[in-house]
């Protein structure tokens, strides 16, 4: 369902993209193409000067929540999984090639290219380097501790890949269902 916001800011959703049916998009978000939106996902960018924007090859799992707070915005790199019900909470820049996990939450942050946020995991006011990996559970709350993290591991460098072919590969076999209906 894609609707329009109280300031008459409509979705633009790439024609090559596969939103699920009770996926809920409203007002000034942008899907590019071949983006998988699944069921009960929702991107709200309906606050005053908010913006989403969702860039080509991600996949947003079900039930996950992005919204932009007034006069922020929340930008989704390409190739980059938001796993089964994470939050994205703008104002928050999320690199490209990105994994958050399930039920993770990422808050008020910039997340650089190739970062994985691993399941339950919470990032909130810091910056995270690019190819980092932030472990199942952890809270990072402060820069120092952002600082500290890790580099991801090849195994899950590879694990972080094949999620976005996998969810690449639904996108064309839904949409080669809908151009057969």
């Amino acid at each position: 369902m894609n609707l329009p916001n109280p300031h008459k800011q409509h979705p633009r959703v790439s024609k090559r993209a596969w939103i699920s049916e009770t996926a809920v998009i409203i007002g000034n978000v942008s899907v590019g193409d071949d983006v998988f939106v699944g069921p009960n996902a929702v991107l709200r960018a309906d606050e005053p000067g908010s913006s989403i924007t969702v860039q080509s090859g991600c996949n947003i799992q079900d039930n996950v929540v992005v919204h932009s707070l007034s006069h922020s915005d929340v930008l989704v790199g390409k190739n980059t999984s938001l796993a089964h019900s994470c939050i994205v909470h703008g104002p928050c820049r999320i690199g490209e090639g990105c994994f958050i996990g399930f039920g993770a939450v990422v808050f008020d942050c910039t997340l650089g290219k190739d970062t994985l946020v691993l399941h339950r995991a919470i990032i909130r006011g810091v910056d995270i380097s690019s190819c980092r990996m932030i472990p199942d559970g952890t809270v990072i709350t402060g820069q120092a501790c952002a600082d500290a993290l890790g580099p991801i591991t090849k195994d899950l460098n590879r694990f972080k890949r094949s999620v976005v072919k996998a969810n690449i590969e639904l996108v064309e076999g839904y949409m080669k269902l809908r151009e057969e209906n």
